[in-house]
């Protein structure tokens, strides 16, 4: 399955689950430069260019965020300290 990093733009609030904050798909996960830990990149089954966000996949965004802890398919941004 390919990566999807998060890139949110425009104002907040972002959303995880809009797919139009994710690019492009990556046969790899991306480096992803701090500030603290949050969502960069997801690993999703591929609709068109766009991942496809199941109730799955949803939920194990919220544990690693939650959590902050990386999981099979969430890269997360490293912690600045």
């Amino acid at each position: 399955m390919p990566w999807y990093p998060y890139l949110p733009t425009g104002t907040p609030p972002y959303s995880v689950i809009n797919t139009n904050y994710f690019g492009p798909p990556q046969a790899y996960p991306p480096a992803c430069a701090p500030p603290h830990d949050f969502l960069c990149a997801i690993q999703a089954t591929d609709s068109s260019g766009q991942p496809v966000i199941t109730f799955a996949l949803l939920e194990e965004m919220e544990f690693a965020i939650n959590n902050r802890i990386e999981t099979t398919n969430v890269k997360l941004r490293p912690s600045v300290v």
